[in-house]
Formats: structure tokens, sequence, C-alpha cells
């Protein structure tokens, strides 16, 4: 890695609202990160929505975050919220939590 692409990594804590439980949202954000070499944590908040933090390179970032945009298949999304965040965690891996 050189130091340009640890420059171009960022983190994003994201939210996911509309009928997004139930749908296998989750594990079909674990998939598109796995797929895109990005780290961080999915899991289903009580209100309803899908929260997460997700950390990568910035062009996989925002290949991810289009993918939010519409989610699996059964999900409907309403709205993402992002917010990019510093000094976050080292994550080894995306977790379904």
């Amino acid at each position: 890695m050189t130091v340009a692409d640890r420059d171009a990594d960022k983190t994003v804590h994201f939210l996911v609202s509309g009928r997004v439980q139930g749908v296998f949202f989750r594990m079909a954000t674990k998939q598109q990160a796995d797929l895109y070499g990005l780290s961080g944590w999915v899991c289903n908040r009580r209100d309803g929505r899908v929260e997460g933090v997700v950390a990568g390179a910035s062009q996989r970032l925002d290949d991810f975050i289009a993918w939010l945009h519409r989610g699996p298949d059964l999900a409907r999304v309403l709205k993402v919220e992002l917010e990019e965040v510093e000094g976050e965690e080292n994550y080894s891996g995306f977790e379904i939590r």
C-alpha cells in the first residue's frame, strides 16, 4: 500500500431507512463489503433502520454506498444517511452484529 492509497482510505457511518429489516439487508451488506474488500460492521436498530460503519479505499466505498441506496432485491431503501468519521478503530473484516 502506498502513501497515496492510505490517504484515500476513509471511514463512513451509515443509517439506512425503509423496508430494510427482514429482507436479508445485513447479510447482503456483508457480501457487498467483502466483495469490495471493505471492513466494518452492520446491525439492525430497534427503530427499524440498519446501521453500520464501513472503512476502506474511497473508490470502493463510493461503489458500496451506491449499492446501499439500492440494497438487496427484497429491500425498499427510502433514505441513506452518511457521515464520514475520523479516528475510528481498525476493523479486521466486516461483521454482522
